[in-house]
């Protein structure tokens, strides 16, 4: 199949399923559950992405989507710059959500106060201990790695940013089943246009919910076997879920992007379960070979 016939069967599939609403999982998670309260956390130190951006005061688009997450799902949602909410109590949250880009341990644009190391570890430690965990695009690049020697933060993702090509239309494999991604009428993939990330540093216990498709993605960064774009794991006790999805606005209005984050959300908030055994091996083997 070459590129256009595939991007053509796959953007054919999506819109089979685009009758879907935009929040299709909550009657997929049984009983109502207890409603819980989730942190979105956006600094952003160098660049800041558009969905994260705030003007006159208003909240962000991220923000407002992030919130209606919540008011389908029956949780609340605190929207933050502020990396000093980390030397709070963290026991008042059940989850955390991160939209970061660049250092969050420095301050950020607008001059928004960083978090400091002493609460970088309470977050960690407080993840380990049960919370959950889901990180949006950008999340995954923070402080690189020096060889071996991976940040514990990217440890706790699961994957760290390297670079990325030309935003285009790219393929992505689903991996079902997890919640989200089995619900979105879709039997082998989806295609739509975003910046896709060449990441690396992935462990043995990923759960992959989507694959990268790197043979018609165009950029040197991607001659490389596919590799996990969207993932689950458990740091610990806690729930953690990642997407590198989300750089445009329209990524964040897509139903599939929803539908696939709202799984996401639900995981790690405990009010859906899901079998995350690690699966990198089988779906991506290669997924650590920067090169062909």
């Amino acid at each position: 199949m070459n590129t256009t016939t595939r991007r053509k069967f796959l953007k054919s599939a999506s819109a089979a399923a685009l009758g879907l609403s935009a929040f299709p999982l909550i009657s997929a998670f049984g009983a109502e559950p207890k409603r819980k309260r989730l942190l979105y956390f956006t600094a952003s130190v160098g660049f800041e992405h558009t969905p994260v951006v705030c003007k006159d005061g208003q909240p962000s688009f991220s923000d407002r989507v992030m919130t209606e997450f919540g008011r389908r799902g029956g949780f609340d949602v605190e929207c933050t710059k502020d990396g000093r909410v980390f030397d709070g109590d963290l026991d008042r949250f059940d989850a955390f959500a991160f939209y970061t880009c660049g250092n969050f341990l420095q301050p950020g644009m607008h001059n928004t106060p960083p978090m400091s190391p002493a609460a970088k570890q309470r977050l960690l430690d407080a993840v380990a201990a049960g919370k959950g965990f889901v990180g949006f695009h950008s999340t995954s690049f923070t402080i690189p790695s020096k060889g071996s020697d991976i940040d514990p933060f990217l440890a706790m993702l699961g994957g760290e940013f390297i670079t990325h090509g030309a935003p285009q239309e790219a393929a992505l494999i689903l991996v079902p089943p997890f919640p989200g991604a089995s619900d979105l009428g879709c039997a082998e993939g989806l295609s739509f246009t975003d910046e896709w990330y060449a990441q690396k540093n992935f462990p043995k216990d990923l759960h992959v919910i989507l694959v990268q498709e790197t043979r018609y993605l165009k950029g040197d960064c991607y001659r490389r076997p596919d590799y996990p774009s969207t993932w689950a794991r458990k740091h610990g006790k806690g729930r953690v879920f990642y997407t590198s999805l989300g750089h445009f606005n329209e990524i964040w209005a897509n139903p599939f992007f929803q539908a696939i984050t709202m799984g996401g959300l639900s995981w790690a908030l405990g009010n859906a379960q899901a079998d995350v055994k690690p699966n990198i091996d089988k779906v991506t083997p290669h997924a650590n070979q920067l090169t062909m």
